[in-house]
């Protein structure tokens, strides 16, 4: 018995070790926009993002923008979507924020205000710390954290999300992505706890921010925001460790693994235990994708 039930774990527990040994990155976030030229107008002038591609699909009645501070097979960047015909959304409760590193934050915030933009907290220290962050507000009301750094590899390096069980979603995120807890913040005079998960370290990379306030265990998800992509080597493998994790921890597959029609690039996608989606994009035909 003892044998049978060993043979039994040994496929799972190899498929767990899937996320850690994967070649994983995270390539772009996914979010809907009321006026596509009004929001890459002011992502450019702004914020001083590059317009990398722009496609129009009119047969299903939506266009794509992909701006960033780099190439798309080596940067993280956005992929806005403008739906023909509606000019607004509802962010929600549960989506926090972007952020940009910058070695010059008040320069990057009077920019922002030089485009209209709304400036919703002033350059200046973290509340009991020293970095030098400010908050904005795209046309569309996403915030954007602006964090002073002197250099980075990746200027688009954060994305903020908040969650009802921080522990959970930690384990969920280290089994299901292959994600490193790079570090937690308490805060409890504030009553919040951040988590902060990364395949690097945070000022090399992007990261993953995971907010919980106390007692809130629910949020609105609106329908502005939708998605963070991450590249893998192989849908399918990834597929079935997700599978596994969201039988222990909650959350579900809600695309199987295999190609899209039209594109063929192979993708999955998953909720965590909260809601939030997650696309797990092949690494090959990402690249492939991008040529066309």
């Amino acid at each position: 018995m003892a044998e049978a039930e060993g043979k039994s774990v040994a496929p799972n527990a190899e498929i767990l070790e899937w996320p850690k040994k994967d070649k994983r990155r995270f390539l772009h976030a996914v979010y809907r926009v009321g006026d596509l030229d009004r929001t890459i107008k002011f992502y450019t002038e702004a914020l001083g993002m590059k317009l990398l591609r722009k496609r129009d699909i009119p047969e299903e009645k939506y266009s794509n923008a992909f701006l960033g501070y780099g190439p798309e097979d080596s940067h993280f960047v956005v992929e806005l979507t403008y739906n023909y015909g509606v000019s607004s959304y509802d962010i929600g409760t549960g989506f926090g924020h972007f952020a940009i590193a910058t070695p010059d934050v008040k320069k990057l915030v009077e920019d922002v205000r030089a485009k209209g933009g709304n400036v919703t907290r002033e350059p200046g220290p973290v509340k009991g710390g020293t970095s030098i962050i400010a908050f904005v507000k795209d046309p569309d009301g996403y915030t954007f954290e602006i964090i002073q750094r002197p250099s980075t590899p990746e200027p688009l390096c954060q994305v903020m999300l908040r969650v009802g069980d921080l522990e959970r979603s930690i384990k969920f995120y280290e089994k299901a992505l292959g994600l490193k807890l790079l570090r937690t913040i308490e805060r409890p005079e504030y009553k919040y706890t951040i988590a902060i998960l990364g395949y690097a370290e945070e000022d090399q990379t992007t990261i993953l921010e995971l907010t919980y306030n106390y007692g809130v265990t629910e949020y609105t998800k609106g329908n502005a925001y939708a998605q963070i992509a991450i590249s893998t080597d192989d849908v399918y493998k990834s597929a079935e460790a997700v599978n596994l994790v969201t039988q222990e921890l909650g959350g579900k597959i809600t695309r199987q693994p295999g190609p899209i029609p039209g594109l063929n690039t192979k993708i999955t996608s998953f909720l965590d235990p909260d809601g939030w989606k997650t696309v797990l994009v092949d690494n090959e035909d990402f690249l492939k994708e991008l040529q066309q």
